[in-house]
């Protein structure tokens, strides 16, 4: 079966799940969580994918264009596609009841309500907080900059160490690279690998990290250099991926092997977009270290829990204001260093 059938099923398959789920509102929430119902519900919920890939192939052989052909196949059916509006498509309505129930879904999930956020004692706790930070204790600053500048450090670090092994990795992560039967088992291996490191958080690894090394700020440099070679890789690989491949085909015509090609036909193409990111990612680093601090990952954050947890508002008011300058002042130089790198 061609990839991008499975992916027009499982989409609208996927879409056809969703728009199913939409009945479970209607049975108690104490049945709904019951152990025996939840495995029910995973049982019904890939009956509805199946049934949705089977409706979606049905629709497909009859030229309807679902949201997953609209998608994965764009080339299909043009010339209804173009005399159609949005509104009067399948596609078109597919998506957009979908995405109304997924919202209904997740106002429900998230219990959103208007009450609680209007509560007045919520509001005067609310306000007892932004008085005292409004009003900083400056005598906290001395201390607040030298945690502040140990953050910048972390994120530096992190950066600097994340970059070359991100560098390498992404040309074993680039599908245009890595072709030939074993060169894709080692190519999905690593997606796979970088995929699971990616999707635990840099606050997940620095709790890791400080039950390894202790707390302080070299746990918290690990935890952003494991999420930064992770991030660093997807990104650097997706541009390699993208590169023309016309120098390759050249370089490629006059004998070179892969070493060569990459080096000679591709790091050319990507060596700017890679430095425009590596940038970013310090950026990025910068203000996610100020947030790994809160579990024991060192810098600023740690600083922040301690006047936090004793409600000191105006202490809290203080590294906030010192944090904000940061960020903003990192923002700025970042984006003047992408714009000067393009």
């Amino acid at each position: 079966m061609k990839p991008y059938i499975i992916r027009r099923s499982l989409l609208d398959g996927f879409c056809f799940s969703v728009i199913c789920s939409a009945f479970y509102f209607y049975l108690p929430e104490a049945v709904l969580n019951t152990e025996m119902n939840f495995k029910l519900q995973i049982i019904l919920f890939l009956c509805e994918l199946i049934l949705g890939a089977l409706l979606s192939s049905v629709l497909y052989r009859g030229r309807i264009t679902t949201l997953g052909a609209k998608i994965f196949q764009p080339d299909f059916n043009p010339g209804v596609a173009e005399a159609k509006n949005f509104y009067r498509t399948f596609w078109g309505w597919q998506f957009l009841v979908t995405l109304l129930i997924l919202f209904i879904i997740g106002i429900f999930k998230t219990r959103f309500s208007f009450f609680e956020l209007l509560n007045i004692d919520g509001l005067q706790g609310a306000q007892r907080l932004f008085l005292g930070m409004a009003s900083p204790n400056w005598q906290v600053l001395p201390q607040a900059i030298s945690n502040i500048i140990e953050t910048i450090f972390m994120a530096f670090i992190a950066t600097t160490l994340a970059t070359p092994v991100a560098f390498v990795l992404s040309f074993l992560a680039a599908k245009n690279v890595m072709k030939g039967r074993m060169a894709f088992i080692i190519y999905l291996f690593l997606r796979t690998i970088l995929n699971l490191v990616r999707s635990i958080e840099a606050l997940v690894w620095a709790i890791i990290f400080s039950v390894w090394v202790g707390i302080g700020p070299f746990a918290g440099m690990l935890a952003l250099m494991m999420h930064s070679i992770a991030s660093l890789t997807k990104q650097y690989s997706e541009i390699v991926e993208s590169v023309n491949e016309g120098p390759i085909e050249g370089i490629q015509s006059c004998g070179a092997n892969k070493i060569q090609t990459i080096w000679y036909a591709i790091v050319p193409q990507v060596i700017l977009p890679f430095i425009s990111f590596t940038v970013y990612r310090w950026d990025i680093n910068v203000r996610m270290a100020t947030i790994i601090g809160l579990v024991g990952g060192g810098g600023i954050g740690t600083m922040l829990i301690k006047y936090q947890g004793q409600a000191m508002w105006a202490e809290v008011g203080t590294i906030i204001f010192v944090i904000a300058v940061v960020v903003w002042l990192m923002d700025q130089a970042s984006a003047v260093l992408r714009e000067a790198l393009k």
